[in-house]
């Protein structure tokens, strides 16, 4: 099934979804536009960060701010399979399934080379959908990149499957209830995500909680837990030809408690030594810097999109 690719307006809550099929699995997205202005430029693939509560909705700030400063592309914001209107099916999801998935959306939706925008540990879903569609992809913007170590370092198998044995009983789905309780929620994101509490708000809080009210969005999180995406990217990072952006935060910091510190500075070294056309900026924030430092942000990337028509 091909869904019809009418375009929403900039007016978010408005927006209405948009679905295709994938495998027999219903998987929502929406297209944004500027409105009465004929869109320029290369669309945005955006690829949201997996989470509890974590949805396409992440993207709404950037989509906002990104028309509020005259910019016309148009953007396409998919929710992954186990996540925000997506079937949650009980699967343990790997980097390469949400790859595919994005795979077909590119090919059958989209139809065109996008540049995508891909936020913080969702990097090595990036990384498999250049290896699948390279043409369909121009160019990359890594939000947040996860730290070298991380990305560069695998799990063993064993760890990965006992951390998803453990989660998917009834002690990790009572664990997922607490996870997606308000006090969580807020503590969470104010140890792990931004640089101070001000951007734990009521809309981060408020969509969270109803990202997360369907049970069977604990799939996705406890996949993401459990360490499947932790592989050695190091030589599919370094065969990655387009040209690529690293945005990292001025205060950002690592999700792992097993790693030694690791600067921002030497975050982007890491990066840029690696990727063949690859560019670094530093932005005020943390780990979520479209939603916490979401104007800079857009400032930090418009160029490196605006370079390409």
């Amino acid at each position: 099934m091909q869904p019809s690719t009418v375009a929403n307006t900039i007016n978010l809550t408005a927006s209405p979804s948009q679905f295709y099929s994938w495998h027999n699995y219903r998987c929502a997205y929406e297209v944004h536009q500027p409105i009465d202005i004929t869109p320029e430029g290369i669309p945005l693939l955006l690829i949201h960060p997996i989470g509890v509560g974590l949805s396409r909705q992440f993207w709404q700030r950037f989509c906002r701010e990104w028309y509020n400063t005259g910019e016309r592309n148009s953007i396409y914001n998919p929710d992954l399979l186990g996540c925000g209107e997506s079937d949650m099916p009980h699967v343990a999801y790997t980097p390469s399934d949400w790859a595919e998935q994005l795979q077909y959306f590119l090919q059958t939706v989209v139809q065109k080379p996008v540049i995508v925008v891909v936020q913080g540990a969702l990097l090595p879903v990036a990384i498999a959908l250049v290896q699948k569609e390279s043409n369909l992809i121009a160019r990359l913007v890594l939000s947040g990149p996860p730290t070298w170590a991380l990305i560069t370092n695998k799990s063993p198998e064993w760890q990965q499957k006992l951390l998803w044995n453990l989660l998917d009983s009834p002690l990790g789905s009572a664990f997922y209830r607490y996870a997606r309780t308000p006090k969580f929620l807020h503590s969470f994101s104010t140890r792990q995500l931004f640089a101070s509490d001000n951007p734990v708000d009521a809309e981060w809080l408020d969509t969270l909680l109803a990202g997360a009210e369907n049970l069977a969005s604990r799939h996705a999180v406890f996949s993401f837990l459990a360490g499947f995406w932790r592989q050695n990217y190091t030589s599919f990072i370094a065969s990655i030809g387009q040209p690529t952006l690293a945005v990292v935060g001025e205060t950002a910091s690592s999700i792992s408690q097993d790693n030694r510190k690791e600067t921002p500075d030497e975050r982007l070294a890491y990066y840029l030594s690696c990727l063949p056309q690859g560019r670094g900026i530093k932005i005020n924030g943390r780990n979520v810097l479209p939603y916490e430092s979401t104007a800079e942000f857009v400032v930090a990337i418009a160029p490196f999109i605006n370079e390409v028509f």
